[in-house]
C-alpha cells in the first residue's frame, strides 16, 4: 500500500506513470480510467474525475439497456464523480510503473450513488458501526486454468479448450506444481499490490485452483476481492493463459467463492463467540438471521443465469438452506473456535460480485440480531436429502424472492432493489431470446 506523499515520491523519479482509478461495477468488475500520473496528482488529487453514469446500468457486454431509474437515454447518460478513496492506493506490480486507486461514486448533486457496490456495502458497515461492532470476512474464490489464450478460447467459441491439469487435482501438490510458474506470478503479484496470501492448493475440476488470502475488514476483503479477479485474468493473459471464475463453466465441479465472516467489537473482541469458545446469544441470532434470509438475498449471492447451474446434489455446492457444524452439504457452515469461530456461507461462486453479497451477509445476520430469530438445530449428515427448504435454483426465482422481500425493502431500500431487479430481467431476457448450442444439437436435424 502507498501514501500520497510516497505516490508523489514515486512519480518525482519515474517510477510511477500511470494511476488506474477504478470503480466496482454491478458485476463486481472493476472499470474507470488509466490517468497520466501528472494528471493525476494536478487535477484528480484535488478535484477527483468524471465517468459516464452508464456504468451502472449496462449488462455484461457493456449494452446500454432500459429500466434503470439511475440514468437513461431520456437522462441524457451524463456524468457522475469518482471520488478516490486514497485508503486503498497501492502499487500494481504485474503492470510496470501502475499504481491504483479506488473510487466512490457520488452524483454531481453531491449525493453517493446509493446502487453502488462500494456504496451498498458502506451503509450495511454504518449499520455495524452504529452498534460499535465491525465485520471480519474472507472470501474463497476458485477458478479454473487452460493453456489457451482468452484470444484463442474466443475465437474457438470457448470450445475444445486445454485445461492446465487432466484431472482431478485436489490437494495435489504435483498438481499445482504443473502450473506453479502462473500461481506464482499471481500470488508474488497479490503480495505486492498489499493482498496476504496465505495458500493456493489445487481443486476437483480439471484445471481448477484455489488462492486463499487472510481474512480482513469486510470493505478491505471486498476490493481485494475485485482486484484480485482482475489482476489474475492480467497475469494470466501475459503467460499466454487464460482462467475463468465463472459458476459452471463444463458438467464438473463449479467454481465457488465461500464467504467467511465475523464479527468484533471496538475493542476488536468475538462478538458471535462466547468467553467459553461456544457461539454466543448474538452468534446463534447472526446465524439464523443468515438463514431467514437466505432465499431471499439469493439474487445478490447468485447474481447470473450461470450462477443456478452450480447447485446441483452432491456437488459440494448447496442445495439445502440449512446450517450444520463444520458441514459441508450445508449452504451455511459454522467452522473454527474461540477467537475464529465464524459463519461459512457456501452459496456464491466465483461469479458474484463481493460488495453484495458481504452486504448481503451482514444484512441478514443484522436482522437475526435485531429481531432475536431462534437458531434451528444444526443438520447432521446429508443436508441435501435432509427435505429442508432448497435454494433457489434458478435466477427467474431468485428474482421472485428479491422482488418480493420486505427484508430486502427494509435492508437496501427500495432503489437498490429495484436497480438490481432490474438487472436480473435484463439477463433473463437475453437469454430468453437466445438460440444455445444445446437446442441446435438437440434439434436440428432429430426434430
Amino acid at each position: 500500500m502507498m501514501t500520497i506523499g510516497e505516490l508523489r515520491s514515486a512519480i518525482d523519479t519515474n517510477m510511477i506513470h500511470t494511476v488506474l482509478l477504478v470503480l466496482v461495477d454491478m458485476q463486481g468488475r472493476l472499470q474507470g480510467k488509466r490517468c497520466a500520473a501528472r494528471y493525476f496528482m494536478e487535477e484528480v488529487l484535488p478535484h477527483g474525475a468524471e465517468a459516464c453514469n452508464y456504468l451502472l446500468a449496462v449488462d455484461v457486454e457493456m449494452n446500454t439497456v432500459d429500466g434503470y431509474a439511475l440514468t437513461s437515454w431520456e437522462q441524457g447518460y451524463g456524468d457522475f464523480e469518482l471520488v478516490p478513496d486514497f485508503s486503498t492506493l497501492r502499487r500494481v506490480p504485474w503492470q510496470s510503473g501502475t499504481a491504483l486507486v479506488f473510487a466512490d461514486l457520488r452524483l454531481t448533486t453531491g449525493e453517493p450513488v446509493r446502487p453502488s457496490p462500494r456504496q451498498v456495502l458502506q451503509r450495511q458497515r454504518d449499520r455495524l458501526a452504529e452498534r460499535g461492532w465491525h465485520a471480519l470476512s474472507g472470501t474463497e474464490l476458485e477458478f479454473i486454468v487452460y493453456r489457451d489464450s482468452y484470444e484463442d478460447a474466443w475465437r474457438s467459441g470457448y470450445r475444445d479448450l486445454t485445461p492446465a491439469n487432466l484431472y482431478n487435482i485436489d490437494y495435489s501438490i504435483l498438481g499445482t506444481s504443473r502450473i506453479e510458474p502462473l500461481l506464482h506470478a499471481i500470488t508474488s503479484g497479490m503480495t505486492g499490490a498489499g493482498l496476504y496470501v496465505e495458500s493456493a492448493k489445487g481443486e476437483c475440476n480439471l484445471g481448477q485452483q484455489e488462492i486463499a488470502f487472510r481474512y480482513d475488514e469486510v470493505q478491505v476483503t471486498a476490493d481485494n476481492h475485485a482486484l484480485y479477479k482482475n489482476g489474475a485474468k492480467e497475469i494470466a493473459a501475459q503467460q499466454g493463459h487464460s482462467l475463468t471464475f465463472m459458476a459452471k463453466v463444463d458438467a464438473r465441479e463449479g467454481n465457488s467463492c465461500h464467504i467467511h465472516m465475523s464479527l468484533r467489537d471496538a475493542k476488536n473482541n468475538p462478538v458471535m463467540a462466547a468467553p467459553d469458545g461456544s457461539m454466543s446469544a448474538i452468534g446463534e441470532q447472526f446465524l439464523a438471521g443468515q438463514l431467514a434470509a437466505l432465499r431471499e438475498f439469493s439474487l445478490l449471492y447468485a447474481p447470473n443465469i450461470n450462477s443456478y447451474k452450480r447447485f446441483a446434489l452432491g456437488s459440494f455446492a448447496p442445495t439445502a438452506v440449512a446450517w450444520g457444524l463444520d458441514n459441508r452439504t450445508c449452504a451455511l457452515r459454522l467452522v473454527g473456535h474461540g477467537q475464529s469461530l465464524r459463519v461459512e456461507n457456501r452459496l456464491p461462486g466465483g461469479d458474484v460480485n463481493p460488495h453484495l453479497a458481504l452486504a448481503a451477509v451482514i444484512a441478514a445476520g443484522l436482522h437475526g440480531i435485531e429481531n432475536e430469530l431462534p437458531l434451528q438445530e444444526p443438520v447432521v449428515g446429508n443436508a441435501y436429502t435432509s427435505g429442508a427448504p432448497t435454494v433457489p435454483t434458478t435466477l427467474r426465482e431468485a428474482l421472485a424472492e428479491w422482488e418480493g422481500s420486505k427484508l430486502a425493502l427494509d435492508c437496501f431500500g427500495a432503489d437498490v432493489v429495484a436497480h438490481y431487479a432490474n438487472m436480473a430481467r435484463i439477463e433473463l431476457a437475453a437469454f430468453d431470446a437466445a438460440v444455445t448450442d444445446w437446442e441446435k444439437m438437440r434439434g436440428f436435424e432429430r426434430l
